[in-house]
């Protein structure tokens, strides 16, 4: 039988890991937006009305994700005219609808090192 005095012991352990991360996000827009803009134009409405009226639609599926949206009903966007006939005149409309309006993907790799060394230092 061997008879140990004094010794010691050495160990190491190393872990590697690689962690591949993809995000995706998904931004909706749930309601719509109208603008109108110019000179020499008004409304041509007798209320003077210049928003069109909105229209709740049904569902919609964009990436596992259900929605509902409103959105403005075309035929009752607002009528224009023109001030004074024959003078300079401009308009610009904007309509923003509602639905899929952004995705973000965002990927990212993540590597990690873990290393344990143990040293054990015995005697008698």
């Amino acid at each position: 039988m061997p008879q140990f005095r004094s010794g010691s012991s050495q160990t190491s352990s190393t872990s590697e890991s690689v962690i591949n991360e993809t995000i995706t996000s998904h931004q909706y827009r749930t309601g719509y937006s109208y603008s109108a803009s110019g000179h020499n134009i008004e409304s041509a409405d007798t209320n003077s009305y210049i928003n069109p009226t909105a229209t709740t639609l049904t569902e919609q599926t964009v990436g596992g994700v259900s929605f509902s949206w409103t959105s403005p009903n075309l035929e009752a966007v607002p009528r224009w005219k023109i001030v004074t006939p024959g003078s300079a005149f401009s308009l610009q409309e904007t309509l923003i609808t509602p639905g899929l309006d952004t995705v973000t993907t965002i990927t990212r790799t993540i590597n990690s090192s873990t290393t344990t060394e143990t040293t054990t230092t015995f005697g008698q």
